[in-house]
């Protein structure tokens, strides 16, 4: 199952770039032997501002619209990071053959992005900068690689 993270801007060269890089090449290394990944980042710039642009975007980028999408949105649900992994475990056991997360804008996703997927993901009720957000997501994914693969990563 392919994974990917989807998410409106760039991110500059900074520590942010680095870690999301650094935990997108672990997810990819250690999920192959799972049948998960290669996970990638999707970067996006609309041409206009606003929700509306960057939810055409977003939706636009989704490739004949068989993935299944994970909105993460402030009024998702809050998972631990083992309810994550047995998630994607169980997609992938499903046969979902693409698995994308997204990030919106900086006043979050369109009304349409939201009722496009089929997951609402939140990370707790503080709100995050947008380029840590990617970081946290982009470690959770590597978190749920590790639980899948049985690896000593994860501690409860």
């Amino acid at each position: 199952m392919r994974v990917s993270i989807l998410a409106i801007g760039r991110l500059a060269r900074g520590p942010e770039r680095e870690l999301v890089a650094d935990y997108v090449a672990r997810a990819t290394a250690a999920g192959r032997a799972l049948g998960l990944g290669p996970v990638d980042v999707i970067e996006l710039e609309p041409r206009k501002p606003g929700k509306a642009a960057e939810g055409e975007a977003l939706l636009a980028a989704l490739e004949g619209g068989d993935a299944l999408l994970a909105a993460c949105d402030e009024h998702g649900q809050t998972w631990a990071s083992r309810d994550l992994a047995a998630r994607v475990g169980r997609w992938r056991d499903d046969g979902v053959r693409r698995l994308v997360f997204v990030i919106g804008g900086a006043d979050g996703l369109s009304s349409e992005v939201l009722a496009r997927a089929q997951v609402k993901l939140a990370f707790g009720p503080q709100t995050w900068p947008h380029a840590l957000a990617r970081v946290m997501l982009a470690e959770q994914v590597y978190r749920a690689v590790t639980i899948l693969a049985g690896s000593p990563y994860h501690r409860d």
